[in-house]
């Protein structure tokens, strides 16, 4: 029983797949760093911007990762050195709300009454003693810009921009048309600002096919199921992705949910018919059905 629950344990907390994606934010991001050391003002930044479940979240925690180990590799005997700040854009979040999640972050605790002043400022000073350098802010799509307070949140991340020495990077949701980029202020940010999309796989040509399969081969390298066949996931490739839309969230935890099923039924393998069973999310759902092809038994009667 501890056998099948540190099993159980491992597969549903597989370890990260290097997608094109992550490489592109994290060699983009760890340029501008370098561009930005020198730089008092107009720092370069990165947007990361797509749908929901391809790999957004994940591509800004592998960049803070990445950048950290490189930073305590330089400076192993900093130990109060702290150079990646993360933080989430609450919904319908007001300068206070904002300037309270980058406290949030350090510790620091201030009373009900405490005005955004001063804590931008108690940030402000932290963020300095402890030499951040670069700043990850996830959910930017939570700023509506329509409202006074989202365009005045939005004005406070970019006077943290402004006082802080680091890159910042932002995911969300197509930021690109939920009007971040309109007005004077907008045209201000898309000319510091380098956009990563973030988007599905695709399996139109052989080479996205390729693509693909590669990244169904390193997830199923991972496996520690003792039945399980290597080379049985990649040739159920085309099946995956259409299974999961190309998705890499819908991805995963097919993959996951998968071998947590092989191991309690006992198996220890993974089949086409395992992986039938575990649930995916609606857009997973939705894209299966419109790219899925027919059934070879539709196809036969249809011949016949």
């Amino acid at each position: 029983m501890r056998e099948q629950e540190r099993l159980r344990e491992y597969h549903a907390d597989l370890p990260m797949v290097n997608t094109p994606t992550i490489r592109k934010v994290v060699a983009t991001s760890r340029l501008l760093i370098q561009l930005n050391r020198n730089q008092i003002s107009a720092r370069r930044g990165v947007f990361l911007s797509g749908a929901s479940g391809t790999g957004k979240t994940t591509a800004l925690t592998q960049l803070g990762r990445a950048h950290e180990l490189a930073v305590r590799k330089r400076y192993p005997r900093d130990v109060n050195r702290l150079p990646v700040v993360y933080v989430t854009v609450p919904p319908a979040a007001t300068p206070k709300m904002l300037a309270t999640e980058f406290a949030r972050f350090f510790g620091l605790a201030f009373p009900s009454r405490a005005n955004v002043t001063d804590i931008v400022d108690a940030v402000c000073a932290t963020a300095a003693h402890v030499h951040v350098d670069l700043v990850l802010v996830d959910e930017l799509h939570n700023l509506n810009l329509a409202t006074r307070s989202g365009a005045e949140a939005s004005d406070q991340l970019k006077y943290f921009a402004e006082r802080l020495p680091a890159t910042f990077a932002y995911a969300g949701i197509d930021i690109e048309s939920a009007g971040l980029f309109a007005g004077t202020r907008g045209r201000q940010i898309a000319g510091r600002f380098v956009v990563v999309p973030a988007t599905p796989f695709s399996h139109a040509t052989a080479r996205e096919q390729e693509e693909w399969r590669a990244l169904v081969g390193t997830l199923e390298s991972m496996l520690r199921l003792r039945e399980h066949h290597p080379g049985t996931l990649t040739g159920l490739s085309e099946f995956i992705f259409h299974r999961t839309g190309g998705m890499i969230g819908s991805l995963s935890q097919l993959i996951r949910g998968a071998a947590v099923l092989a191991i309690e039924d006992g198996s220890e393998r993974i089949t086409e018919e395992l992986l039938t069973l575990v649930p995916v999310d609606y857009a997973a759902e939705q894209s299966e059905k419109r790219t899925a092809p027919a059934k070879r038994t539709t196809r036969r009667r249809r011949a016949a």
